[in-house]
């Protein structure tokens, strides 16, 4: 669990926010996604927790880039 939180550039399949998760707690992008779409059945703000998440989490490249 030592990752940073960032959005990677392979396999994303809206924005990565997903697959940033996954990655930084060492899960299944796929079962991330699940959890997700299994949430939106239950009441609750996870689309904007979702896109909260878009604008914050930076892309894996600019982290690269910043990082030095």
């Amino acid at each position: 669990m030592s990752r940073r939180l960032v959005r990677p550039r392979q396999g994303r399949m809206i924005a990565g926010v997903c697959a940033g998760l996954a990655q930084r707690f060492g899960w299944s992008a796929g079962f991330v996604r699940l959890l997700f779409i299994l949430s939106l059945l239950l009441p609750g703000t996870q689309v904007i927790i979702y896109a909260i998440l878009w604008i914050l989490m930076p892309n894996e490249d600019r982290y690269a880039t910043t990082r030095y």
